[in-house]
Parts: structure tokens; C-alpha cells; sequence
């Protein structure tokens, strides 16, 4: 036949729109012509699929071969096109049989020798083509990959020539299997932090609705390993989270089988740009705070961030996704983390130790804080000083506090996780100005506590609104189905403080 059709996926954001390769064998001078707005990887397939066909003993036919990638107005890029077009080809010229194209899709880069390579989003194609209804014929490592999507087909390959063996009846490919349920490591436990009763609390009350923390400290006070310990207070991820981590990570081309199921934890430098915060690039690509979707966002020394990166949070805060435009590709990406901040009381870090070693001047300390703008800080839910450290907690036997594991913590918080599920099917950080209205109600003398810590205070609307959530979890901690005065009065002494003003 003169022409070959095959399908295929090409990747925006985590979607996986379809892409039809459509093969044309005619006269003309030899040589292989993409179209379809590939960029240079894509175009650069001509020289992989040529090599590669040669080095598999087929024809490699001497007229002008056409290869349009259909939508034209849909941008290509990366390797995964290797192999649809080296399959069209051969089907175009009559080498391999092309009655069963209809039933699958392909994706994969080829090498020299006709070997297949990896390629990034399998999982998040495989997805797409299961509901398709065909199977998906990958590479064999990303073919694991794509088989942990429940009852989806998928076939790994080493070689063209085994793709070309399975279309032509001779040897079918094996069915890929999805990588075994590994062993979660331990996680890092709540025992392993002396003292710090109250940040432990404030932890807990952030695990248990989904709310964002800042940590204010003297170094050495213990923000990093608090931080690092809430994935391990974190309810288990349901089966479609799970799937949305893992495609998002696979688009990022850093998915890892042994992670399947974890909590992702999140730590970038305050180096880090924009782009490789929020997602970006001219093919856009997901940044750190999609990786930390369901998951946990740290960001340490924040006042050492750029303050034009930090503002790029506001909107995936709020919304739970984010936005990336550029002239010609427009992409939105998963984002509902939970962010954790730490940061020193002044530039020095030991402004109120008992040492009385900090120097810093009033207004240096003034600039240092306001690096984190108001508006972020007004997003933050829980914010809290941490002391240092005593040396009787510190010199005291390991089960001197009786400190409680993360695994006893855990069981509180899936209990207030599950009542705020059945009663919202989602998170308190989550919930809507309507939907605060209507779950958040307090009585009269309640109303009267926050209206006057509202105007000491000078909240904002805003800050109104997150004392209520986190009044609401710290009220599901503790089994009520109405918010307390005394609810109000502990969520209220996790919003403002000197340390942490802006």
C-alpha cells in the first residue's frame, strides 16, 4: 500500500491527545519528509528511523516517503514517534502486514540498531489509549510503567523487528506486567523529635485538614525534621491518587515503580527558578509543585527565595492546580500540596535565644521578614514559633516524653480525615467561602471571640476564613460535630505572632 496510517500519543500536560501518523510512499527524490509541526528531536527521526531500519535488514525504500503528523496545529516533540513511523514505513512499502494498526497504538525511540529506548509519559498515554479501547505497544521498561493502569493491554518490546514479528503473527509480544508492590522503607517517625510538643500538635492539625505551615526558628530547633515527618502523618492514597502522582511524575520523565503509592515529599533549593518551581519551559513540563501533588511541599530558608518565585504559590495555593501559557503551548497541571516553610526569626537566626548572641539591628530584621510578602503569608494556614531546643530534652532517654509515633498520630488522622470526607468528600483546607458557611457555623459566643481576635488582629477576610477551617479540623480531631470556643481559641494561637509577621 502507498499510504500507512498509525496511532499514536503525544503529551500536553498530563493529557495525551492522539496523534495519527499518516506514512506516503510516492515518486520523487529519496528521502524521508516530516510534517505536522515536529520539533528538532521529531524531525531528527528521519536519520534514527533510517538507521535503524537498515540495521534490521529491511528495504529502506529509495522514493520520496511523507510523514504527516495529524493535527498539524498540535506541537511534537521527543523521541516517541520513532517507532510509529518506522511501523509506517514498512507497512507503507508492503514489508509488514497493516490490518492490525486499527487495534493498537505505539510509542517509542528507536535506536541505531533498531533497539527500542524509554520514553517519558507512558503511564499518562497508557491511560488515554485504554480508554480508547486499543492496546499500547511500548518499550519494554516503559511498558511496566504503562501496566500499572488497571485493565489496560499493554505489550513491551526490546527491538523493531519483535513489533514487527507480533504484527505479523509470527512471535507475540508478552503482555507486560506491572512492577510488584514494594515494601514501603520506614518512614521517618514523630519519636525521633525531643521535645516540641506544640509543633508536634501544630503538625497533626495540619495533616489532619490539608493545611499549609510555616515553621519560625532558631537553627538547630528541628522545622526540617518536623517537616520531613508529616508525609508520615498522612492517610494512605486512595487508588486514583495514586495514578494521578505517578502520571504526573511520568510526564516529568521521573517516575520511579518503588514509589508507587507514597506520599510524595518534596524539597527543592531556594536556588531553584521559577520554572522549576511552578512548571514551565517551552515544552511545558510540571514543576515542584505539581511532583508534590497529594503530597508535601517543603521550602526551607524561605526568606532566602526569590520573591518573584515565591508569588508564582498564591495561585496553586488557592485553586489546588496551576496554569503555565507560552506563545504556542498552554498546559495546566495538577497542584494540591501541602506546603511547609521554615525560616529564621532574623538574618542571623538567633533573635530572642537566651545567648542573646544575635546582633542583627531592627531594621534589618525588618527587611529580612518582609522578603515573604504579606499575601503569601496571608495563605499560609498555621503559623508557628519553634523554640529551641532544652538541653534537658535533649539529654533526656529516648521515651522520657513519651513522645507518640507518627503511627498513633496517623490514626487520629485518618479518623478526622474520614469525618470531613463524609460530610464534604474533601479536605477542610479545600472547602469553598459557601461551603465554610455551611460546615464552619459557630454560635454566638464563638462568633463574638473571632470578631475581636479579627479586629487585634486585623485579619483579613482571607485569614478569617483559614481560622475557621483549621477551628473545623482541630473540631474533627477531637470527634465534635460542632466548633468550640475552645477550637477557635487554638486555631486563633496558630495565626499571627512576632516571629512570623510580615
Amino acid at each position: 500500500m502507498a499510504v500507512a496510517i498509525v496511532h499514536t500519543r503525544a503529551l500536553a500536560g498530563v493529557h495525551a491527545p492522539g496523534v495519527t501518523v499518516e506514512v506516503h510512499v510516492a515518486g520523487g527524490l529519496p528521502g524521508i519528509h516530516v510534517v505536522g509541526l515536529p520539533d528538532t528531536e521529531v524531525r531528527e527521526s528521519r536519520d534514527r528511523v533510517r538507521a535503524a531500519l537498515q540495521n534490521a535488514k529491511f528495504d529502506v525504500p529509495p522514493r520520496k516517503v511523507t510523514v504527516n503528523l495529524a493535527p498539524a496545529d498540535l506541537p511534537k516533540e521527543s523521541g516517541r514517534y520513532d517507532l510509529p513511523i518506522a511501523l509506517g514505513i514498512l507497512a507503507a512499502t508492503g514489508q509488514i502486514p497493516a490490518h492490525e494498526f486499527e487495534r493498537y497504538e505505539f510509542a517509542g525511540e528507536l535506536a541505531l540498531t533498531g533497539e527500542l529506548r524509554p520514553v517519558r509519559g507512558a503511564l499518562a498515554m497508557a491511560l488515554s489509549v485504554h480508554r480508547e479501547g486499543r492496546a499500547f505497544v511500548l518499550p519494554e521498561h516503559s511498558a511496566r510503567e504503562a501496566a500499572l493502569v488497571d485493565e489496560a493491554t499493554v505489550y513491551g518490546a526490546r527491538h523493531l523487528i519483535d513489533v514487527c514479528e507480533h504484527l505479523a503473527a509470527r512471535d507475540a509480544l508478552p503482555v507486560a506486567c506491572a512492577p510488584p508492590p514494594t515494601i514501603g522503607v520506614a518512614t521517618l517517625d514523630l519519636v525521633d523529635v525531643r521535645g516540641q510538643a506544640q509543633a508536634k500538635r501544630a503538625l497533626e492539625v495540619a495533616a489532619a485538614g490539608g493545611h499549609s505551615l510555616l515553621l519560625a526558628g532558631p537553627p538547630g530547633s528541628g522545622k526540617s525534621m518536623l517537616a520531613q515527618r508529616l508525609p508520615g502523618l498522612l492517610p494512605p492514597l486512595a487508588a486514583a491518587e495514586s495514578l494521578e502522582v505517578a502520571s504526573i511524575a511520568s510526564v516529568a520523565g521521573r517516575f520511579l515503580p518503588e514509589t508507587w503509592g507514597q506520599r510524595p515529599f518534596r524539597s527543592p533549593h531556594h536556588t531553584a527558578s521559577a520554572a522549576a518551581l511552578v512548571g514551565g519551559g517551552g515544552d511545558p513540563r510540571p514543576g515542584e509543585v505539581s511532583l508534590a501533588h497529594h503530597g508535601v511541599l517543603f521550602l526551607d530558608e524561605l526568606p532566602e527565595w526569590d520573591r518573584r518565585v515565591l508569588e508564582g504559590l498564591r495561585e496553586p495555593l488557592e485553586s489546588g492546580v496551576i496554569h503555565i501559557s507560552r506563545a504556542a503551548r498552554h498546559a495546566t497541571f495538577p497542584a494540591q500540596f501541602q506546603l511547609v516553610a521554615a525560616m529564621n526569626p532574623c538574618p542571623c537566626g538567633w533573635q530572642g535565644d537566651a545567648s542573646a548572641r544575635c546582633l542583627c539591628t531592627g531594621e534589618q530584621v525588618r527587611r529580612y521578614r518582609s522578603r515573604v510578602s504579606g499575601p503569601l503569608l496571608d495563605r499560609i494556614d498555621l503559623r508557628l514559633d519553634v523554640r529551641a531546643v532544652s538541653m534537658a530534652d535533649l539529654a533526656a532517654p529516648s521515651n522520657a516524653d513519651r513522645a507518640e509515633s507518627s503511627a498513633a498520630v496517623r490514626e487520629r488522622v485518618a479518623a478526622a480525615r474520614a469525618r470531613q470526607h463524609a460530610r464534604q468528600r474533601k479536605a477542610n483546607a479545600r472547602l469553598g467561602p459557601a461551603e465554610i458557611a455551611l460546615h464552619c457555623a459557630v454560635d454566638a459566643p464563638t462568633q463574638a471571640l473571632l470578631g475581636k481576635a479579627m479586629e487585634r488582629l486585623a485579619f483579613t477576610a482571607r485569614g478569617y476564613h483559614r481560622v475557621l477551617k483549621v477551628a473545623r479540623t482541630i473540631a474533627d480531631l477531637d470527634g465534635a460535630v460542632t466548633i468550640a470556643p475552645l477550637h477557635v481559641a487554638e486555631a486563633l494561637g496558630y495565626r499571627g505572632g512576632d516571629a512570623r509577621s510580615g
